[in-house]
């Protein structure tokens, strides 16, 4: 696409254009008039109007007509709008693009990662990040989503880090653990169990379960816990995340086993301890093998490394 917004910008007529010229058309076309648009362009009235000439004749077509004192698109002028504005955004993030892989003292990091981490762990990391002087023109992009989708859009180049759940069959990703999360079981108010501090699969299986989409990495655990238990979980409903599923428990639906993370307390539900060997699952931060990784990314998952290490 960003091919074939250039070539048809700068080849039309067999001749090449240069990048002026579009950024001459551009302005013309919105100011709609010679000389506001010379004086915003820091050229003359009469190099604007030979520049407009040109196009034209390379076009063999009139992009603009008098209207007033003022000039107009013509029909041609405006579907060659329409290619110029695509190719002019198109090379200036191209332009951004390199100058964010280059820079040394700035930089971007796209991140993404599960909601269970996006309450403390994320804000914390980011925060410690950016208190040292060095790191502070490096800006962050962050995402949400279940690690599926996490895995899918970091492969596609859309995120540089993910935080997620391990997956054996993502070859081509690189795994490395950060730490790890407690398992609990949340109930409503009221709820027969609230007053037991431990609970075991067997204890709750009567109960319906709000628990986690397929696509969630959560899921597998728990269907792995039931199934070890040699249970078939009662799913009354399934959700992305876990404020949607302690929302619908609050409610009074059924029961949850989710991460445990600050974001319970803006519900009024009890939190119980989950009494199995599978009570904690280990967070990953993940990135895709052999791609490069630019200069604040580099630096940003080292600091990761380095910080949950130390934490550990």
């Amino acid at each position: 696409m960003l091919l074939s917004y250039a070539l048809f910008c700068m080849r039309m007529g067999g001749k090449a254009m240069n990048l002026n010229q579009l950024y001459y058309f551009k302005t013309l076309a919105e100011l709609e008039h010679y000389t506001k648009a010379a004086e915003k362009l820091n050229i003359s009235q009469p190099t604007l109007s030979h520049s407009i000439s040109s196009m034209e004749k390379e076009l063999g077509a009139n992009l603009f007509e008098k209207q007033g004192r003022n000039v107009v698109l013509t029909k041609y002028g405006r579907i060659y709008m329409f290619y110029v504005e695509n190719a002019l955004t198109q090379l200036e993030l191209g332009k951004n693009q390199i100058e964010r892989l280059v820079s040394e003292g700035g930089g971007h990091v796209g991140l993404a990662y599960m909601t269970s981490v996006g309450t403390n762990f994320v804000p914390g990391l980011i925060a410690g990040f950016l208190d040292d002087p060095q790191n502070k023109n490096i800006s962050f992009s962050c995402y949400e989503g279940n690690t599926k989708t996490l895995l899918y859009n970091l492969k596609r180049e859309k995120y540089d880090l993910v935080f997620c759940s391990m997956v054996e069959a993502e070859s081509d990703v690189e795994f490395i653990p950060v730490f790890e999360q407690s398992l609990v079981v949340i109930l409503p108010e009221g709820h027969p169990l609230e007053d037991r501090k431990k609970v075991t699969i067997q204890d709750i299986c009567p109960y319906p379960l709000i628990s986690y989409t397929k696509e969630s990495g959560m899921r597998r655990i728990i269907d792995d816990m039931f199934t070890k238990a040699q249970i078939m979980p009662n799913i009354l409903c399934q959700f992305e995340d876990v404020n949607s599923m302690a929302g619908l428990v609050e409610k009074n639906q059924g029961i949850a086993i989710v991460t445990d993370s600050q974001a319970l307390r803006n519900y009024n539900v009890t939190k119980l301890e989950l009494d199995t060997p599978y009570s904690r699952r280990m967070v990953y931060m993940a990135y895709v093998l052999n791609r490069y990784l630019p200069p604040a990314v580099e630096k940003f998952k080292d600091y990761t490394v380095q910080r949950t290490k130390t934490k550990k």
